[in-house]
């Protein structure tokens, strides 16, 4: 396929015919990647994507009428994003021009949409790989051709578009999540590339039982084309006729790498399931989540702040030791390293998730905080006021402060606010429950003491 520069170098009947190469049936160099051959060409080659793709669903209903706008694609490697991308040129036979993000630039885009512009007859589909890549000023670039239909954009993009997607395109274009295949799509496409001896490895005639296929696909997290590229490495290396056994997807298994982007959706979503884990009292599911962290390279210091912060957050006053074990966690991180320091980071984490919880402090603050944006602030009370210095003992600060040691439990009886509020309300457990008892002794002995004189 032409990239998205070379359309305007030729005349538009050469333009053309090169659009028709680029839409149609692709050639099938052998020195093509396996997952470029085995690519489909119709909506009726793709498998998986269900709840996408169904008879019923929007989208085949819009590209077999031809009447979709903007589109948007979201989601992980491998699932299908630029397939999509294709198929709706083939299925449409629109001008398809594809642009990679990365390698694109601000001239390139306005020569491709000033080309638009001067051909709407050709009906352009821009296809824009890793859409993400693009910044603000390049995203706002589409923006009015979008709008007036000069060119219908298709983004892919693995990133949350939520975040890396400018509103007024997001909000111009239908958004499509692509979900990672299921492992018996995998073995199915697998199969498919076998036996096929045009596009894919038939010629070689080798072979590979449905348990072999199944274990490959289990160890791909529903990416098509890192299975595919697997398959291909693996079949090349056996003599033709040969058979694919378990002992070479061990091989690969060695070497295998999960997928974990340590800055971006994969980050975020682990860290939140490792999060929830511990707060619903999962260590088995919480540790899982640790492993996949730490296998994709996530930085351990990373994970032993958001322990710290779990520890008051969640765990809070029903274990008080959570805070200083998590603490040291931390500093483990830095003063043990890697690989050792996964040990505190694991001794940690169960602690935490086997913990009992109370969130009770973390709302006290929010409640707290509340109080103090909804009504005026109030001011220190006098004898709660520093007595330092001689403007203070002038102002008679801190007469009437009735020294808490000097009472039992250390309880006076005083208030420490113009306005008392009840901000923690402990709960009832682990080491929360006994707060709670001791907090309604206290009220009483400080009910009894309230109109004692002070001393």
């Amino acid at each position: 396929m032409k990239n998205s520069g070379q359309f305007d170098l030729f005349s538009d009947e050469e333009a053309a015919s090169s659009v028709e190469k680029a839409a149609g049936a692709p050639e099938y160099s052998a020195h093509r990647p396996l997952a470029a051959r085995m690519r489909p060409r119709s909506l009726d080659e793709i498998i998986g994507q269900e709840h996408l793709l169904r008879k019923d669903a929007l989208l085949p209903r819009l590209i077999r009428t031809n009447r979709f706008g903007s589109l948007l694609f979201y989601g992980p490697p491998g699932t299908g994003k630029t397939t999509l991308a294709e198929v709706i040129a083939n299925e449409t036979g629109g001008r398809f021009v594809r642009v990679n993000a990365v390698q694109s630039n601000v001239a390139e885009l306005r020569q491709i949409l000033e080309t638009a512009r001067r051909r709407p007859e050709t009906g352009t589909i821009l296809f824009i790989d890793e859409l993400h890549r693009f910044n603000k000023a390049q995203q706002d670039l589409l923006l009015p051709d979008v709008e007036e239909g000069a060119v219908r954009l298709i983004g892919a993009t693995t990133h949350n578009p939520g975040f890396y997607v400018n509103p007024p395109l997001l909000s111009r274009s239908h958004l499509f999540r692509l979900d990672p295949l299921s492992a018996g799509d995998v073995v199915t496409i697998l199969r498919r590339a076998m036996e096929d001896g045009e596009r894919g490895l038939g010629g070689r005639e080798c072979r590979a039982a449905e348990g072999v296929l199944a274990g490959l696909a289990g160890l791909c997290d529903g990416d098509l084309r890192r299975a595919l590229n697997a398959l291909e490495v693996l079949v090349m290396s056996l003599p033709e006729g040969g058979e694919l056994e378990p002992a070479h997807i061990e091989t690969f298994a060695r070497e295998r790498r999960i997928r974990y982007d340590a800055d971006e959706d994969e980050h975020y979503d682990t860290i939140s399931a490792f999060i929830k884990s511990m707060r619903g009292g999962d260590p088995d599911a919480a540790l899982y989540w640790l492993a996949k962290m730490l296998a994709g390279g996530e930085d351990p210091r990373f994970i032993a702040r958001r322990l710290v912060i779990f520890a008051s957050e969640d765990v809070g006053m029903a274990d008080s030791g959570a805070l200083p074990l998590a603490t040291a966690a931390h500093h483990a991180c830095d003063f043990v390293g890697q690989p050792e320091c996964e040990l505190n980071l694991a001794h940690a984490t169960v602690y935490m998730a086997t913990a009992p919880k109370s969130n009770r402090a973390y709302e006290g603050l929010l409640a707290a905080k509340k109080a103090l944006s909804e009504h005026p602030v109030q001011p220190v009370p006098q004898h709660l006021r520093d007595k330092g210095g001689q403007a203070s003992r002038r102002m008679v600060h801190g007469k009437g402060y009735r020294y808490s040691h000097d009472y039992p439990e250390a309880v006076s009886g005083q208030d420490y606010m113009e306005a008392p509020l009840d901000l923690y309300r402990p709960g009832e457990a682990g080491e929360e429950k006994l707060i709670a008892e001791r907090l309604k002794r206290w009220k009483r002995l400080k009910s009894g003491l309230a109109d004692s004189a002070p001393e």
